[in-house]
């Protein structure tokens, strides 16, 4: 996790005559799109712009190069991976003027598929192009984290704080298995540990305390590869949609779960739904998830930013 500080991020105007970088991920969806890299390149060359691939051997590494990029003056910045490498992208873009196309080539692409770009990485970068060439940009929103200490982060699609981080925090710190298998192993760690958790939640300066197991706060509907958490959120609204799931057990949780995936689940009893423009969230021992990446500890607040970023669809 790369600490930032609101001095850090400084607005950068894009260069209309500057090449649009392109961040890839090789590993990103297990390799499946990697051979499709030359064919995007090629495809972005059309535009009429120089294209400059941008090299990171770590998600440390893509975050930083990407804002080099943007301060060197790009005209634009593509993402070609999944909600980690679209994540590491919009902390360069997030509150500039310079355009921003993700590329959904990853295991979970939830914010470029949220926000318009077809699943299909071919056709989205067919989109990015047609844009460039028109100029046209679309504005959406953004959320924007910030830490106990002040440190903030950007995110695009939903802040996972519940069982689910509890569950990627866990899969983070095993060794073994390796794989898709360490994930369910840490589920089923964590099911047996389940227990509600006490959250301070104030919304639009309303508090409350609530015991829950699931806390997301959406700015886009879904997660974890299309998993509609937050089913309502718009991320051209200005708000932030907050999905809480209280004293479920585990027989419950497990009912529960598969409900995600349509968006059913918010009809439950134990579900509680609202929408705000500030959040703020504490618990103890909880570390946040934010588009599937390791983010910020609890407590932190978080704000829906209008027309954060600039799409390039």
């Amino acid at each position: 996790m790369l600490a930032v500080t609101a001095d850090d991020h400084l607005p950068a105007a894009p260069s209309p005559g500057g090449p649009v970088a392109v961040l890839t991920n090789p590993t990103a969806g297990r390799g499946r799109h990697r051979g499709m890299l030359p064919r995007m390149l090629d495809r972005l060359a059309t535009a009429g712009r120089p294209v400059r691939l941008l090299e990171a051997r770590t998600p440390e590494e893509a975050e930083a190069t990407c804002r080099t990029a943007v301060a060197d003056g790009v005209s634009a910045l593509l993402a070609v991976g999944g909600d980690g490498t679209v994540h590491r992208a919009l902390q360069a873009v997030a509150g500039t003027a310079v355009p921003f196309g993700p590329v959904p080539a990853g295991t979970g692409n939830d914010f470029a598929v949220d926000t318009g770009f077809p699943a299909d990485p071919l056709a989205a970068v067919e989109v990015v192009v047609a844009a460039l060439r028109d100029g046209r940009t679309h504005p959406v929103d953004l959320a924007r984290m910030t830490g106990a200490d002040g440190v903030h982060r950007w995110y695009g699609a939903v802040l996972a704080a519940g069982f689910d981080a509890i569950v990627n925090e866990r899969a983070n710190r095993m060794r073994w298995p390796r794989g898709p298998r360490r994930y369910d192993l840490a589920i089923l760690v964590e099911l047996a540990r389940l227990r509600p958790r006490r959250y301070t939640l104030r919304i639009d300066g309303q508090t409350q305390e609530v015991d829950a197991v699931l806390v997301a706060v959406g700015n886009c509907p879904t997660y974890g590869g299309g998993m509609r958490i937050c089913p309502d959120a718009d991320p051209t609204d200005g708000l932030l949609d907050v999905v809480v799931g209280g004293r479920f057990d585990r027989r419950t949780l497990t009912r529960v779960k598969p409900r995600i995936y349509q968006g059913t689940h918010v009809g439950h009893p134990l579900v509680r739904t609202y929408r705000a423009r500030t959040v703020d969230l504490a618990a103890d021992g909880i570390t946040t998830y934010a588009d599937g990446e390791r983010s910020l500890d609890l407590p932190v607040t978080v704000t829906a930013v209008p027309a954060a970023v600039r799409l390039l669809c």
